[in-house]
C-alpha cells in the first residue's frame, strides 16, 4: 500500500485554544508538513482546492511549486483539481509548469468540487457542473498529449490548431478522478482507463464501496482489463498512539469541537461521537494495532492500493502530531506495505544535469550575491 498526507489548508480558529494563525504561518506550516512527510518516508503529498471559507487552498499550483522547491522525491498530488471551476486551458498551463518545476513528480486528482459558494463565485450551478466537469477534462486530457489542439464545446470558446505551452515532462500524466458521492465521476475514470479516489470521509463504508463496485464494473464495460483498475480512498482523521486510550482521549476534543461547528453552520454530523466515528466511519484513531485491522477491513471492501491521511495536526501539538506520523510510519505503514501489495508509483522522467559550464556560472552568481548581501547586510 501506498500513503499520503493531504491538506484542503482549513484556516479557522484552533479548535482548543481558539487561536488563529496569519494566513503566512498556516501556508508556512502546510510547507514544513510537506517536507516532513518526506523525511518521514510518505509516499505523496497532496493539497486540495477550495474556493470558500474555511479554506485558503485556492491556488494548489503555487502552493505545491513551493513545496517541490523544498523537496526532492516524494509526489505531489492535487486533491482535488476543481475542473468543473476552472478554464482547462489555463490549468493545463499551470500544471504543465509545476510538472516541471517538480521533476516530473506531480499527479493530479480532478473532480467537480464541492460547496455553494465556489459554485457562485464561478458561476457554476448544479445542473451543469458535471457536464463542466466532464468537458473540461477531455479538453484538459487533450491538451496534454497533443502538440496542436483543434476544439470545440459548450464553455468556452473553440480552438483552433492551437498550441500550448510549456509542453510538459510527463507525457502523459497520470489523472485520478476524485469520487464523493455520484456515478458521473466514476463512470468518466472507468470510460478513460483512469485510477479512481474515493473520499471516503463523511459516512459509512457502504456507499463508497458501492461506488467503487460500480467504476470496476464500468471499467470493465469498456473493454478495460480488470487487474489494471486502481483505487485510493481517503479517511476522516488520524490519530495513534500507544495504546486506543491515550489517541482517543488526545483526540476526543479536537472531534468533538469539529461536530459543535457543523451543528453551528447548520449541519448534522452523521456520526455523533468519536467512539461512533471510529465503529463506523473512515476516521483513524487508535493504537497502530486498531488502525492496521481498521485499514485492511475496508480493504476487503474496497481492494484500495492508496490511502491518504490528514496532513494537519487538527488541534494536537506539532510535537504529538509528529509522534502520531512517526508511529504511523514505524509501526502501521510497514504492515499494511506487506499485507496490501501496490504498484509502484510511475517513475519521475530523467532530467538532463546542468552542464559543468552553467553549474559553475550559478555557483559564481550565488557567491556573488551572498558576498554582496554580506557586505551590505542584507539577509542573503
Amino acid at each position: 500500500m501506498k500513503f499520503l498526507a493531504i491538506t484542503l489548508i482549513a484556516h479557522g480558529p484552533d479548535p482548543l485554544t481558539g487561536e488563529t494563525k496569519s494566513t503566512t504561518e498556516r501556508f508556512r506550516e502546510v510547507v514544513d508538513n510537506a517536507v516532513l512527510a518526506e523525511e518521514l518516508g510518505f509516499d505523496g503529498f497532496g493539497v486540495g482546492e477550495r474556493h470558500e471559507r474555511p479554506f485558503i487552498s485556492s491556488s494548489p499550483p503555487v502552493v505545491l511549486s513551493h513545496i517541490a522547491a523544498r523537496t526532492s522525491r516524494i509526489r505531489l498530488f492535487t486533491a482535488v483539481t476543481t475542473l468543473s471551476l476552472l478554464d482547462p486551458v489555463r490549468a493545463y498551463e499551470d500544471y504543465a509548469t509545476l510538472d516541471h518545476l517538480s521533476g516530473g513528480r506531480l499527479e493530479l486528482i480532478i473532480g467537480k468540487g464541492n460547496g455553494s459558494a465556489q459554485a457562485r463565485l464561478f458561476h457554476v450551478t448544479a445542473e451543469d457542473q458535471w457536464d463542466r466537469n466532464r468537458e473540461a477534462y477531455e479538453l484538459f486530457r487533450r491538451l496534454w498529449r497533443e502538440d496542436r489542439v483543434t476544439w470545440e464545446g459548450r464553455f468556452r470558446p473553440s480552438l483552433t490548431d492551437a498550441e500550448t505551452w510549456p509542453r510538459p515532462l510527463q507525457r502523459p500524466i497520470r489523472v485520478w478522478h476524485g469520487s464523493a458521492t455520484s456515478k458521473e465521476s466514476v463512470d468518466l475514470a472507468a470510460y478513460y482507463g483512469d485510477p479512481l479516489f474515493s473520499a471516503n470521509v463523511t459516512n459509512p463504508i457502504e456507499p463508497y464501496a458501492e461506488l467503487v463496485d460500480h467504476y470496476r464494473e464500468r471499467w470493465e464495460h469498456y473493454g478495460h482489463d480488470p487487474a489494471d483498475a486502481l483505487v485510493g480512498a481517503g479517511s476522516a482523521g488520524f490519530h495513534t498512539a500507544r495504546t486506543s486510550q491515550e489517541a482517543i482521549a488526545a483526540y476526543r476534543p479536537i472531534y468533538e469541537a469539529r461536530v459543535a461547528l457543523f451543528r453551528r453552520s447548520g449541519v448534522e454530523p452523521v456520526f455523533h461521537s468519536l467512539e461512533d466515528a471510529v465503529e463506523r466511519g473512515s476516521i483513524l484513531v487508535g493504537s497502530p494495532q486498531q488502525i492496521i485491522d481498521k485499514v485492511l477491513r475496508y480493504h476487503r471492501r474496497f481492494g484500495h492500493e492508496v490511502m491518504h491521511i490528514g496532513a494537519d495536526a487538527d488541534g494536537l501539538t506539532p510535537a504529538r502530531h509528529r509522534a502520531a506520523l512517526e508511529l504511523f510510519q514505524s509501526e502501521i505503514a510497514p504492515v499494511l506495505r506487506k499485507e496490501i501489495p501496490s504498484r509502484p508509483f510511475p517513475a519521475a522522467p530523467a532530467v538532463p544535469a546542468i552542464s559543468g559550464s552553467a553549474a559553475a556560472a550559478h555557483q559564481s552568481t550565488a557567491a556573488t550575491h551572498q558576498s554582496t548581501a554580506t557586505s551590505t547586510g542584507v539577509p542573503a
